[in-house]
């Protein structure tokens, strides 16, 4: 018990750099890794398949998010109650969120499972495929097999932030590693040796998030874990679950109005592709989108995985009242991630045609003239996402989650979703592309004054004082 007591409790005491290193590493790995799923997939689908299958996995992309809305909800959820009641002292309370967490996610598995599969056409004709897309058949073969594997996607992403709450990054870096590892080895035997095509790249990735769900999980039940899964003694509470559902519901909103605006890019897609793009130009759009959403999701995911690292700092520290370590804590992550967007800006705007390319090797004259000035135009903003990011976080973690919401909620629905409908009926397919570095921009100003307010009130509320102690050292 004294080396569990110890596992939490230098989250308090530790340098704060030093343990945002510690964290963020394993979790950018991780984060990193894990949006290889995807991206493998893509690349594999372009390269073994054609480029308009890339934009049947476009069309999906709404559906998926919503299934990492429910994971988030509940993954996130349990997690942050977790890194709170720990610093607060309430063993007992993180444990059962930990074991509530299990059957949620299991429950919300199962149900969208069943829901997805009787209503796979319909639900698949309302993702934007334009009258006669080549794109929504290659959708349908992708997609029915993906289901198959919901279940474990749902529970490998939620234990892995349930498991770093606990102070064991480097267990959920592996178990990612392994499961992105098997799917980067099966993409190309199934899509390129075996000729399976979209349904090999989605075969691949159901049994790699089987083998990493099945990691992460038992690891859960086991001694060295500071707290354990015991599903035998599951009793369901109705507050812990709201408790679970108020921490990751800011998530799950984000989640699931960002699949609202997928959906709505690929409408537009359809709408406008043709006009700008030549006849297919709907599903060559599509095709371009998938890529640029993949660039913006790799550069994007080490600033998640700084979230995750800064996660439990937050949580322990503002749960045990020593708010200058969670101003310390804020302040690196936000720095950090801003380093991140910044590389990563340099990279769009100097080689978007060999971005595109690692996808599209044989693209064509329509998807070059389209994917590269596309990619340099919603890189546009990407220099403050890194901080919009990790303050949008931060209210979710130390217990706000209404200005969590208000945050998420003002890119996605208040700035985004309008920009797509007033730019498109404007500029056409360049306005809907535009509408990204807009919206993204007015969400950096609304969370900047939101964050600074915060931290004026950070420095006047109560707490420890750096004193003497382990917590008073330097650099802590």
């Amino acid at each position: 018990m004294a080396g569990h007591t110890n596992a939490s409790a230098r989250l308090g005491t530790e340098p704060v750099g030093r343990l945002l290193l510690q964290f963020s590493v394993p979790a950018i790995t991780g984060m990193v890794v894990n949006a290889l799923y995807n991206v493998v997939d893509r690349i594999w689908v372009g390269r073994g398949v054609n480029e308009i299958a890339l934009g049947g996995l476009s069309l999906v992309m709404p559906l998926m998010t919503i299934t990492l809305a429910f994971a988030m909800l509940f993954g996130i959820g349990a997690a942050n109650m977790i890194s709170m009641r720990l610093g607060q002292g309430r063993r007992e309370e993180a444990e059962k969120a930990l074991n509530h967490c299990l059957v949620l996610l299991a429950a919300a598995g199962v149900i969208l499972t069943v829901v997805e599969m009787i209503f796979l056409d319909p639900l698949l004709s309302l993702m934007g495929a334009g009258e006669g897309s080549a794109a929504l058949g290659y959708a349908r073969s992708y997609y029915r097999i993906i289901l198959y594997g919901q279940v474990f996607a749902l529970a490998g992403f939620g234990f892995s932030h349930c498991t770093r709450a606990q102070g064991f990054p480097n267990i959920t870096m592996v178990s990612m590693l392994i499961g992105a590892g098997t799917n980067m080895v099966l993409d190309p035997v199934f899509i390129i040796l075996l000729g399976w095509g979209v349904e090999g790249a989605a075969w691949a990735t159901i049994i790699s998030q089987f083998i990493s769900a099945v990691f992460i999980v038992a690891f859960n039940f086991r001694k060295k874990a500071q707290i354990r899964l015991r599903p035998w003694a599951f009793k369901p509470q109705g507050r812990i679950i709201l408790d679970i559902m108020s921490f990751g519901c800011s998530q799950f909103l984000l989640q699931f109005v960002m699949s609202t605006a997928q959906l709505l890019f690929n409408v537009s897609m359809g709408w406008y592709g043709p006009a700008a793009l030549g006849e297919g130009g709907g599903d060559i759009a599509l095709s371009g989108l998938n890529i640029n959403m993949s660039v913006a999701m790799l550069i994007l995911m080490p600033i998640f995985g700084i979230n995750q690292g800064a996660q439990p700092l937050l949580g322990f520290n503002y749960g045990a009242k020593r708010f200058y370590r969670v101003r310390r804590t804020l302040l690196l992550a936000a720095a950090g991630a801003t380093a991140i967007c910044l590389g990563g800006f340099a990279l769009t705007m100097i080689f978007p045609r060999f971005l595109v390319g690692l996808f599209a090797p044989r693209g064509s004259s329509a998807l070059l003239r389209f994917a590269p000035p596309a990619m340099r135009i919603v890189m546009l903003a990407l220099p403050v996402n890194g901080f919009t990011i990790v303050a949008t976080n931060f209210f979710v973690v130390t217990g706000r989650p209404r200005a969590s919401i208000f945050l998420s909620m003002f890119r996605q629905f208040l700035a985004l979703i309008p920009c797509i409908f007033i730019f498109g009926r404007i500029w056409g397919l360049w306005g809907v592309v535009a509408a990204t570095p807009v919206a993204d921009s007015a969400a950096f100003v609304c969370t900047g004054i939101m964050i600074l307010l915060e931290l004026k009130k950070l420095k006047e509320l109560p707490g420890p004082s750096k004193g003497p102690g382990p917590a008073a050292l330097p650099g802590r």
